[in-house]
């Protein structure tokens, strides 16, 4: 693997008997950036980390991070990880603040100050116990233990679940931070908002197989959007219903509302034919093109054929 390279997967596979969890994933990360990595529960999301960090075993293929290997090299690897599991469980009845003291000996030591910031920064009182947190504050000690090291890679399996809005900020201005400091965010997710705000690149997965790799931007062009026309007299429905890209075309009186799926340029040009007395597009929801992909595009097969 290249130095500019955090995450190379090659053939990455996992088989639960005749379940599958991932097939052929062929997947590069590159060093500094945040990929999101999205898809629906069951997709293969949380598969594919624990074979990246070989809390599991592959069927078949390899991934190499950090360019080692992370069967051979795991001790070392994981003192340069931040690893954040998709269900959290903290043994036993220390506080928190113990806990974190522990993992970070475990690392080769983290300056204490870096924990309180961060606890200061997500609101957290760190003398609690760990048995009487809440699932949210029980997120933010995890949240904490993963950046605390400010390790090379950070691996996040749903970074936000159980945190309130204000957190879930404060932790995406952490993401934009890491990258500042060039530091990899392996984020899965299913949020797809969150992924839109911080990520470079997305992975999308559907059903155990790769489907896209997209820049968040070119998803964003292609994106499904809601548009609403005024015209000053009624109009056919006909005149719009077979544009290309244009869908769920219906028509009020003068009023016309349809989704554009991509660029809006074949229904501007036929609304210029009429009178227009007001135009309202929503902005493309990344959510609405990734439900697109994994609901209408079943026969679309793997990445190769669309786009990655």
């Amino acid at each position: 693997m290249t130095s500019d390279l955090a995450v190379c997967a090659d053939d990455l596979t996992k088989f639960y008997g005749p379940r599958r969890g991932i097939d052929g994933l062929h997947l590069q990360v590159h060093a500094g950036e945040v990929m999101g990595f999205l898809g629906p529960n069951g997709s293969g999301k949380t598969t594919t980390i624990r074979m990246m960090l070989d809390f599991l075993r592959p069927t078949r293929g390899q991934a190499t991070v950090l360019g080692q290997d992370p069967r051979r090299d795991k001790a070392r690897l994981h003192r340069q990880i931040g690893y954040l599991p998709g269900e959290l469980s903290f043994p036993g009845r220390d506080r928190a603040a113990d806990l974190l003291r522990f993992l970070g000996d475990a690392r080769g030591g983290v300056a204490w100050s870096q924990v309180t910031e961060l606890a200061d920064r997500f609101e957290i009182d760190l003398s609690q116990p760990l048995r009487a947190l809440s699932k949210g504050n029980r997120q933010k000690v995890g949240l904490i233990q993963a950046f605390m090291h400010r390790p090379a890679l950070l691996v996040l399996d749903e970074p936000t679940g159980g945190l309130d809005p204000l957190m879930q900020q404060e932790f995406l201005a952490l993401v934009r931070e890491a990258r500042a400091d060039g530091q990899t965010v392996f984020m899965s997710s299913h949020v797809l908002a969150e992924v839109q705000e911080v990520a470079d690149r997305v992975a999308i997965v559907r059903a155990g197989r790769l489907a896209a790799v997209e820049r968040v931007e070119s998803l964003g062009k292609r994106a499904i959007r809601a548009v609403e026309i005024h015209f000053a007299d009624p109009i056919d429905a006909e005149d719009f219903s077979r544009l290309p890209g244009v869908h769920e075309v219906t028509v009020s009186g003068p009023v016309l509302r349809c989704t554009v799926d991509g660029r809006l340029d074949p229904l501007i040009k036929a609304a210029a034919r009429h009178e227009v007395v007001d135009l309202l597009a929503a902005e493309p929801d990344l959510e609405e093109t990734f439900l697109s992909y994994y609901y209408h595009s079943e026969g679309a097969g793997d990445a190769s054929r669309v786009g990655a």
